[in-house]
């Protein structure tokens, strides 16, 4: 038989027929291969969602529960008792005691309508007032109250135009808000008064106060309520749904009554909240509008001491839509303050102020004495003891007026020429011992300058001793490189830099700028803005800038420690429920006055002879302790009179001091008929008399 030549070709077309043929069967295999693995996959991944569904609903069911339960919770925020304040000697100033406030929860979706008919009958029931409401809120009445001719609420939209109209509820957000202004513009008193009686005005009061704030805060609607008040209530909770009893708020005690109250300073009260001008600052720190937080004095400047930590309720609603609350953080109390001031002094030396104003009134000559400040001390450390201000009102009620002694400033006279003469001896325009003739100075166009009796020669220290005008004038004068001559002019050429030169000193002493005192709402004092030469020599006696009589008690400190400034300071420390300190407000010197600091010997000397010759008054000398002083009194006008402020500071004992002390008495005395100095003759002798008992 023939060999096939194309057999091997056949061979291989029947080898590719074949694989062509099995190609479906290898394609069927993988096919299945693939879905038995993602089956798998599935099974695989429903057995462990099963696992882990198992293990949320069995094995962590409580944890997830609570875990609910938190990103669904409503929490309420409540403040706790302030800390408190105690005197240097432990005794209590500031408490905080129990009170009892009527507070409102809103129940779970109430309609204002609702809230406006609760709020009716509260009113009905309790004394609330419409004080509260100022114009934009009477605006805002008007506008929810009034109705179109078919008794429909139109939110008075007829004192808008067609047009207004159209832009008020469809322009830009600008223009819907110019809208909302003219419409508030429109509406008058007499137009609010037509619609609202007082009965609604009361019950739209009662209704900003349950709506204020966050819906998770609770609204205080009569802050410290009295018992008839708590009992009405408890018994009618199921009328006044939403309202409550807060057994656990507070209010401030003074056990000293009115004592250094405008220096200890005021806490808003529940009802008032965080005022209005702090909001976003204090919504920064964390707090609501409705918190209670310190509003002047010591309360505001140790806010974040004094507040405390808060206490957190939980907030669930029974089946009928009331709030329920637990408590969750029960809170502790703010710390305690402990001041620098002596409270059984500073009643002294308040008691001394009032007697001397009350004594003022029958003396004709004293027709404008109707304030007076007191400053006691530590020119080491800056502890002030007592700071003690009295104002007479129109009516001649003589009130408390302690924080005038960081806030009123009057011109101080005579007292800052220790400071004039150490300038002096620093610029080297005079030098110590130097002799100047005390006599009138007669400058061309003015009137005579003198002192109030013509002391002939006399040194630096005798010039302080006898309260020398002429000397400081010199002093004054040559700080502007000119020189006296009689009958001639004041040749400075820039008064404005001999100004600058002056006040530089003077501020190293602590007058003319903030003093640092740990109390809001310090004032600087009052700069003169007149350059004419010749005020330069009332700025040397006094006659010029005003100061307040914490700078002027901040100025004898400096002299008493010869030149090193402290920083007045009313706190000290502030403790814990255990007593540990967590602040302590440390000595703090501010500065050190620039110069030769032996000058500071020759002022000593100069203050110790005003005391010793009794030309700080007899009064001051007959203590018998060893007291540095300098008396002053500055002209002034008060009501179109010529009048008379009086002063004195001084330090003790002078060898080592632990006292500085500045009295200043506005207007004391009429100057057509000069009075005695009434710091120096009157006050400051019996104020040092119950200083020098306890220390």
């Amino acid at each position: 038989m023939p060999l096939n030549p194309f057999r091997k070709l056949d061979l291989d077309q029947m080898r590719r027929s074949s694989a062509l043929l099995n190609r479906p069967s290898d394609m069927q295999r993988i096919v299945n291969q693939r879905l038995k693995v993602f089956t798998m996959m599935i099974i695989a991944g429903f057995v462990i969602l099963a696992v882990q569904l198992v293990n949320v609903q069995i094995r962590k069911n409580e944890e997830y529960t609570l875990k609910l339960e938190a990103y669904t919770l409503k929490q309420q925020v409540l403040t706790t008792p302030r800390g408190a304040m105690m005197d240097r000697s432990g005794e209590l100033v500031v408490g905080s005691v129990q009170s009892h406030d009527i507070i409102y929860y809103p129940p779970k979706d109430i309609t204002a309508q609702q809230e406006w008919e609760l709020a009716e009958k509260f009113v009905e029931s309790f004394d609330v007032s419409s004080d509260s409401l100022n114009e934009v809120d009477l605006k805002n009445l008007y506008i929810r109250l009034h109705k179109d001719e078919n008794g429909n609420q139109d939110y008075a939209s007829h004192l808008w135009s067609k047009e207004e109209y159209e832009l008020a509820l469809n322009g830009t957000a600008e223009q819907k808000q110019q809208m909302e202004e003219l419409r508030l513009e429109r509406i008058t008193m007499d137009m609010v008064n037509e619609l609202a009686d007082e009965h609604t005005k009361k019950v739209y009061a009662t209704v900003l106060l349950m709506e204020k704030g966050s819906v998770n805060e609770t609204k205080v609607i009569i802050s410290d309520a009295n018992s008839d008040q708590v009992a009405y209530l408890m018994e009618h909770k199921s009328e006044l749904t939403g309202f409550d009893v807060d057994f656990g708020s507070w209010k401030r005690s003074y056990p000293y009554e009115s004592t250094l109250r405008d220096v200890l300073g005021s806490v808003t009260s529940n009802v008032q909240g965080v005022p209005k001008e702090d909001q976003e600052y204090y919504q920064a720190k964390g707090y609501s509008i409705s918190e209670r937080v310190g509003y002047s004095g010591l309360e505001k400047q140790y806010e974040d001491l004094l507040k405390g930590t808060k206490r957190v309720n939980d907030i669930r609603y029974d089946d009928d839509g009331f709030a329920i609350f637990n408590e969750v953080v029960s809170g502790k109390k703010g710390y305690t303050l402990h001041l620098s001031i002596d409270m059984e002094l500073q009643q002294k030396v308040d008691a001394i102020l009032w007697e001397s104003l009350e004594k003022g009134k029958s003396n004709l000559h004293r027709p404008d004495y109707k304030k007076v400040f007191v400053v006691l001390m530590h020119p080491q450390t800056g502890e002030v003891y007592a700071m003690s201000g009295m104002l007479m009102d129109d009516a001649g009620n003589i009130i408390p007026y302690a924080s005038g002694t960081y806030q009123d400033a009057n011109a101080p006279g005579s007292i800052i020429k220790g400071a004039t003469l150490y300038m002096g001896l620093n610029e080297g325009v005079v030098k110590p011992g130097e002799i100047i003739v005390d006599a009138p100075m007669y400058i061309a166009g003015t009137p005579p300058k003198a002192s109030y009796r013509n002391y002939g020669a006399i040194d630096d220290i005798r010039a302080l001793g006898v309260s020398s005008n002429v000397y400081m004038f010199n002093i004054a004068i040559r700080l502007g490189g000119a020189s006296y001559i009689p009958n001639g002019p004041l040749l400075i050429e820039d008064p404005s830099d001999t100004f600058a030169l002056m006040r530089n000193y003077y501020s190293q002493f602590g007058l003319g700028i903030p003093t640092g005192i740990d109390l809001p709402s310090e004032a600087s004092g009052f700069v003169g803005y007149s350059k004419e030469p010749g005020k330069l020599l009332d700025f040397a006696i006094g006659q010029y800038d005003s100061y307040t009589a914490m700078q002027i008690a901040q100025y004898a400190s400096t002299i008493a420690t010869k030149g090193m400034k402290a920083k007045p300071k009313v706190v000290l420390r502030a403790t814990d429920i255990n007593g540990n300190t967590v602040f302590e407000n440390k000595t703090t010197m501010l500065s050190s006055v620039y110069g030769n600091h032996d000058y500071f010997n020759r002022i000593h000397e100069g203050f110790q002879q005003c005391i010793n010759t009794a030309f700080c008054g007899s009064g001051m000398k007959a203590l018998g302790h060893d007291i540095a002083a300098k008396t002053g009194t500055a002209e002034v006008m008060q009501n179109g009179r010529e009048s008379v402020n009086a002063s004195i500071i001084g330090f003790a004992p002078a060898s080592q001091p632990n006292l500085a002390f500045a009295c200043i008495a506005p207007t004391s005395s009429n100057a057509s008929n000069l009075q005695d100095n009434v710091c120096s003759a009157e006050i400051m002798p019996a104020v040092l008399a119950e200083f020098f008992k306890k220390y």
